[in-house]
C-alpha cells in the first residue's frame, strides 16, 4: 500500500480522507514480475506527484495493491475484495487474460477500471460503460506489426505458439492481416517440438522469419539460443510481437542473441516535456530505463486523478465521465471513444513502433517502422 507523501511547500492534503484506487499487478511467478514491478512504479509515481499537488480536492490517493501472480481467479477474487474495501475505481492489469477476468467482475459489480496494459481486443464480452483501456487493441498493434514483417520482405512466417487466448488471438490477426497480401503463417507448437526440433521444422517450412508467440522467459529464451546457434537458420529474423525484449532481463538473459528481435513499443519517438520528466524520475525509482509500461502506470493514475478531482468519487459518475476527459499524458493527449470492434473505451491510439534492441549498443532502441 502506497501512503501519501509530502514535501515542502506541497499542498496540504487530509490523509484520514484518503481515496482509495485499487491496483491489480503480477507481482509473484508465473506472472511477469518485471512488467509487475514496472507498472507499480508508475503508479507509484504518480500518486506521489497527485498527493504532492494536493491531492483530489485535498484528500490524497491511496493504492491498494492486489498481487494477480497472472491468475485470473485470483484477480477476480481481488476484484470482490477491493470493491468491498470501498476502492473508487481499479487500475491494472498486464496480462490479458487475467485483465479480462478483472474487466469481467467491474462490469459486473459497477466498479470502474482503467486498463493499463492488456491489449486482448474482448477485454468483456459486451459493451461495458464501466471498463475504459489505455493499451492499443491486440488487432490494432498487430496489425501494424504485420505491415512491417511485409514491408521487410517477410511472407512467409513461422510463429512458435503456445496455448493460451491471447497467443491464438494473435495468431488470427497475423494470419489475416498476411493471407490478405499473399502472405503465409506456419504454426510450430512448442508442446510438441523441443527448441532443437523445432530449428529442422524452421529449415524445413522455408519461413524467413520466426515469431515468438510464447511466455518470457521460457520458453522464448531457450527458443532464442537455439535458433542463434543453428547456422542453417542465420538468415532467419526472430521477432517478437507481444513485446518480450522490451525489459531488461531479456537482454541479461540473452546478451547479444536478445538484439535485432523486432516488438512492439508503445512509446512515442519523443517524449513530451511531461513524459521526460516523468522517465527522469522512473529510472531513479527502478534503478534502469523505465519500460513504456511503466509510463502505461503513471498514465493510469493520472487519468483516475483527472476523473475523480472532475467528476468526484461516486462510481457511476467516474464510469459516466470517460468520454469527457482530455488529458495530457507522458505519451500524448489523452482521449477515450469508442471503437468499432472494442467493447470498452479505448484510448484510440497510443504511440506505436516497431523497435529492436541494437546489436552494436544492446540497451539502446532502434525505431524500425512506425505504427
Amino acid at each position: 500500500m502506497t501512503t501519501p507523501s509530502s514535501k515542502p511547500g506541497a499542498k496540504r492534503v487530509d490523509a484520514s480522507a484518503a481515496i482509495r484506487i485499487g491496483a491489480l499487478v503480477p507481482l509473484t511467478r508465473p506472472g511477469w514480475v518485471e512488467a509487475g514491478r514496472h507498472l507499480l512504479a508508475g503508479f507509484e509515481m504518480a500518486v506521489r506527484d497527485v498527493n504532492q499537488a494536493g491531492g483530489i480536492d485535498g484528500r490524497p490517493l491511496e493504492l491498494v495493491v492486489r498481487d494477480t501472480a497472472a491468475d485470473p481467479q485470483r484477480a477476480a477474487a481481488a476484484v470482490d475484495e477491493l470493491a468491498r474495501l470501498g476502492v473508487a475505481a481499479l487500475a491494472g492489469e498486464y496480462h490479458s487474460v487475467v485483465a479480462r477476468a478483472a474487466a469481467a467482475r467491474a462490469d459486473a459489480l459497477g466498479l470502474p477500471f482503467l486498463c493499463s496494459s492488456a491489449v486482448l481486443d474482448a477485454l468483456t464480452e459486451q459493451p461495458t460503460q464501466w471498463v475504459a483501456r489505455l493499451a492499443p487493441a491486440q488487432s490494432n498493434g498487430w496489425r501494424i506489426y504485420a505491415d512491417f514483417l511485409l514491408g521487410a520482405g517477410h511472407g512467409r512466417i513461422a510463429v512458435a505458439t503456445e496455448p493460451g487466448v491471447y497467443w491464438a488471438s494473435g495468431v488470427g490477426i497475423l494470419r489475416d492481416c498476411l493471407a490478405s497480401r499473399g502472405g503465409t503463417v506456419i504454426e510450430l507448437d512448442t508442446r510438441a517440438l523441443a527448441p532443437t526440433v523445432m530449428c529442422d521444422e524452421l529449415v524445413d517450412s522455408r519461413a524467413t522469419a520466426l515469431l515468438l508467440l510464447v511466455g518470457h522467459p521460457e520458453p522464448a529464451v531457450s527458443i532464442v539460443k537455439s535458433v542463434r546457434r543453428d547456422q542453417r537458420l542465420a538468415e532467419i529474423m526472430i521477432g517478437a510481437p507481444a513485446g518480450q525484449p522490451e525489459f531488461a532481463e531479456w537482454a541479461t538473459l540473452l546478451g547479444d542473441d536478445g538484439s535485432a528481435i523486432p516488438f512492439l513499443r508503445y512509446l512515442p519517438e519523443h517524449l513530451g516535456p511531461l513524459g521526460v520528466r516523468v522517465d527522469s524520475a522512473l529510472r531513479e525509482r527502478l534503478s534502469e530505463a523505465p519500460s513504456f509500461v511503466a509510463f502505461e502506470g503513471y498514465d493510469t493514475i493520472t487519468v483516475l486523478a483527472e476523473a475523480l478531482r472532475s467528476h468526484g468519487t461516486d462510481r457511476a459518475r467516474t464510469a459516466e465521465s470517460w468520454s469527457r476527459l482530455d488529458i495530457e499524458g507522458t505519451r500524448g493527449q489523452i482521449r477515450f471513444s469508442r471503437t468499432p470492434g472494442i467493447s470498452v473505451w479505448q484510448w484510440a491510439w497510443p504511440p506505436i513502433h516497431v523497435v529492436d534492441r541494437d546489436p552494436a549498443q544492446p540497451d539502446r532502441f532502434r525505431i524500425l517502422h512506425n505504427g
